[in-house]
């Protein structure tokens, strides 16, 4: 059974709205220990994440344009404000968390696979994702540290997942598991059904590594690289 976003989620989720101000979001993110909030309209519905980048863009703009005294012309100051929410310059001038959020934002669902959600972070550059309903209201969220969980799962969990997981078509295999490295031995009729074994181990959640000590009686892949066996 693969492990869902459910599985690892943290259901306690520090959340903002719109009106919430600047100094009111940071706090929570201190004392919360994060890294981003949600940003929720009155109905519980994800609008937009509010993180310590976007927090940190008030200062860096600071220092860019007002040491020493100086200020950038207006036409520029317009140019990064008019019409550019999204901009760095917009964000520098934001109070509240609908002024500083970045938007939409990026979400999954608790039945999405852990991989997937691994994915998304890794695409979208972003160290937690919002859990939505199917209505898009926020029930949880999800971060890398939460991610890394399936890698901490008890030894003996995981040799049982994989024994459901090769079952019958690979009677035979010994699987035995240290520190979520699984080893597999024995021998079986045909080398096609260790390749597949080995594969079927590697999938399952929570296996770092898949040492492979099968052997098979008959090679029945053609111009196949053979990895061992009698």
């Amino acid at each position: 059974m693969r492990m869902t976003v459910e599985d690892v989620m943290t259901t306690k989720v520090i959340s903002v709205t719109t009106a919430t101000p600047f100094k009111d979001i940071a706090q929570a993110l201190i004392t919360g220990g994060i890294s981003a909030v949600p940003v929720l309209d009155d109905d519980e519905h994800v609008i937009g994440m509010v993180s310590e980048a976007d927090l940190l863009r008030k200062e860096e703009f600071r220092e860019e344009f007002y040491r020493e005294g100086f200020r950038p012309p207006l036409r520029a100051r317009l140019r990064h404000t008019v019409g550019s929410e999204g901009s760095g310059f917009y964000k520098a001038l934001g109070e509240t968390a609908g002024e500083l959020m970045t938007a939409p934002a990026h979400t999954t669902t608790p039945d999405a696979s852990v991989v997937l959600a691994a994915r998304q972070m890794d695409k979208y550059g972003v160290k937690r994702l919002p859990v939505v309903d199917t209505g898009g209201r926020l029930v949880g969220i999800v971060s890398r540290r939460d991610l890394i969980k399936i890698f901490l799962r008890d030894d003996a969990d995981i040799a049982t997942q994989v024994r459901e997981t090769l079952h019958s078509d690979t009677l035979g295999v010994e699987v035995t598991v240290a520190d979520a490295v699984v080893t597999l031995s024995g021998t079986l009729v045909e080398h096609s059904q260790a390749v597949k074994a080995v594969r079927l181990t590697e999938n399952n959640d929570g296996v770092v590594a898949v040492h492979d000590k099968l052997s098979w009686k008959n090679d029945d892949i053609v111009n196949y690289p053979v990895w061992g066996g009698a």
